[in-house]
């Protein structure tokens, strides 16, 4: 008789520890999401320095070896300080879809900034405005970007995975675990 009564609070006590260890692994994976993302932001705001350390304000641009094409530099400051606004909205917020979105967007605003710098057609007869070790300290960077984005987007799937299987999915349910985003890696 003794033994029925037992049983009941030994169910309740693993049905206790598995919360909290679901909960935990929960808590871990969003963690480590936000941690992919601070390694991505890094990356992403070393691209936005490299825009405000090699192209000097419009003001300074008449003197510079960058001279000519303002509109096209302004472009380029326009589209490092959209990136640089994104990441400050995200960096509040890492795993919320819609700020994600508005990154990968800024993101690509920027790359297709230098992408048209790098076009032969925003070249004049005197050379290019790019120098070359510009260009390869960019190329470095967009490389090391896309491999914290790789990160930080299977730190996501992680995530999402976890907070979608049964019977954590009543976990995250409860607690407020929302699907994150990943960043769509850029080639």
């Amino acid at each position: 008789m003794q033994t029925s009564s037992f049983l009941p609070w030994v169910i309740a006590a693993v049905v206790v520890f598995w919360m909290v260890g679901a909960y935990n692994r929960l808590v871990r994976l969003r963690s480590d999401a936000n941690a992919a993302f601070a390694a991505l932001e890094t990356e992403l705001s070393r691209q936005v320095q490299l825009v405000h350390a090699c192209i000097p304000p419009e003001e300074d641009q008449g003197q510079s070896q960058f001279a000519g094409g303002s509109a096209f530099w302004g472009g380029l400051q326009g589209a490092a300080a959209q990136l640089a606004a994104s990441l400050a909205s995200a960096r509040t917020r890492p795993l919320d879809p819609d700020r994600i979105a508005a990154l990968g967007a800024a993101q690509e605003v920027l790359a297709m900034a230098w992408d048209r710098a790098e076009r032969d057609d925003a070249h004049d007869l005197a050379g290019p405005r790019l120098p070359d070790n510009l260009n390869g300290e960019r190329a470095q960077l967009v490389r090391m970007a896309q491999a914290a984005t790789e990160h930080f987007n299977q730190a996501v799937a992680n995530y999402n995975h976890a907070i979608a299987q049964f019977p954590a999915v009543l976990l995250a349910w409860l607690f407020g675990f929302q699907p994150a985003r990943g960043l769509r890696a850029r080639v």
